[in-house]
């Protein structure tokens, strides 16, 4: 069996203190009070039943014993700090695990990637594009960004985004079957459906929408249906109808020109983007890193004009 180690802030002032030869040097360095230094010491001879100094006209010197099991204690502290040095230099370098709901990894996450990892060139960031709940320890996930209520137990969690929904499409779509005035003009469009599966009561579909609206002599239920929110945003850039988009993932494209707003109405919507993790995932320098960049992002992020076409 293996002997009981004497406690490790004991085994530290022993060394300190041989290595200046003095308990008030050894006590500045530690950033302690010279008694709080001879206690620990104290500590460390009772624990071996020898004393490891005498004191002398000068000051200190070494016991037989202490001598005896300085070298290796020094060492032993050497390879200590290079061990954490080691570990360290993995929580500032490396592998990022981001696990992201996949229509946010396509539209908000990945077009502004490119700035992060201008900044942390030393950090690889592996992108899974998910929406199935993040086991972190399992799947060896740093972070997750999920679109949700914000209730995840045992986590770190904090809002990013704000969602609301409004109305877009492409400008060649709106100049070849428009003009919209009103939402009572969408009764010849083509509607894209968003059938993602996010559970939010408060995303109103199409047929929440119109209703809403008092267009009464629609029918909300034809159109194409996508089960993701990228692709409905994506079908409407292509021209092939009328979408309601979230705005936090169409405001790339209604900046850019390649989507545009017909009617300015914005439902706004339970549910927003959290940044989700372990909270000792949050001591990683990496994962740091990249939740001030999330911030930074999101704090910068251009309010949309929401002006009617």
């Amino acid at each position: 069996m293996r002997r009981q180690l004497p406690p490790l802030n004991a085994l530290r002032a022993f060394e300190v203190a041989a290595r200046h030869m003095s308990i008030s040097q050894a006590a500045q360095e530690l950033r302690v009070t010279p008694a709080a230094v001879s206690h620990q010491i104290r500590l460390l001879e009772d624990h071996v039943g020898l004393p490891v100094f005498v004191r002398n006209g000068r000051g200190l010197a070494l016991t037989d014993a202490g001598a005896a099991g300085l070298r290796d204690l020094r060492e032993g502290f050497t390879r200590l700090c290079a061990a954490m040095d080691a570990i360290d230099s993995l929580g500032e370098a490396g592998v990022l695990s981001v696990s992201v709901a996949p229509s946010f990894a396509s539209k908000w996450l990945l077009p502004r990637l490119e700035s992060f990892q201008r900044a942390h060139a030393e950090i690889d960031v592996h992108v899974s594009a998910s929406m199935q709940i993040t086991d972190f320890v399992k799947d060896g996930t740093d972070i997750a960004i999920r679109y949700g209520a914000g209730r995840y137990s045992d986590l770190s969690v904090e809002r990013l985004l704000a969602e609301s929904v409004i109305p877009v499409c492409s400008p060649e779509y709106l100049k070849e079957y428009g003009p919209f005035h009103a939402p009572g003009d969408l009764v010849e469009a083509t509607l894209l459906h968003d059938d993602s599966p996010d559970n939010d009561p408060s995303c109103p579909n199409w047929e929440m929408w119109l209703s809403a609206a008092g267009a009464r002599n629609i029918d909300a239920a034809r159109g194409p249906r996508f089960n993701q929110s990228s692709m409905v945003i994506e079908a409407a850039v292509l021209g092939r109808g009328v979408a309601l988009a979230k705005t936090a993932l169409a405001a790339r494209d209604l900046r850019q020109g390649r989507l545009i707003q017909p009617f300015s109405s914005a439902v706004k919507v339970d549910f927003a983007y959290y940044i989700v993790a372990p909270r000792a995932k949050l001591n990683l320098p990496k994962v740091s890193f990249f939740i001030d960049w999330l911030r930074n992002e999101a704090g910068h992020e251009e309010p949309l004009r929401l002006a009617v076409a």
